[in-house]
């Protein structure tokens, strides 16, 4: 039985799915490396016409979704502070009168 590849949407809906699970970390380092590993995965699959490997690739990134989403639920329980890089909420100053 021939494998039929998944639509240009659901691939796209997976991506973004991908992405906010990424930017779920709470940890810096995880956050950027995951954001960054998911565009590159998808950009070297972007233009793949092969049935077969969409539809493999399709059902390998599901299941990786599903890890990353438990990950970073975890990494939020036990995430520690923001590193300097982080963009950072400004302290108040207080107004001198």
């Amino acid at each position: 039985m021939a494998a039929t590849a998944p639509s240009k949407q659901a691939i796209l809906n997976l991506y973004g799915s991908t992405l906010r699970a990424s930017r779920a970390f709470s940890s810096y380092n995880f956050r950027q490396y995951f954001v960054r590993r998911t565009r590159g995965v998808f950009q070297e699959i972007k233009d793949e016409k092969d049935a077969g490997k969409l539809r493999a690739f399709y059902d390998e990134k599901t299941k990786e979704l599903e890890v990353l989403k438990r990950s970073a639920i975890v990494n939020q329980l036990y995430g520690g502070w923001k590193l300097v890089v982080e963009k950072q909420q400004p302290s108040r100053e207080r107004a001198d009168s």
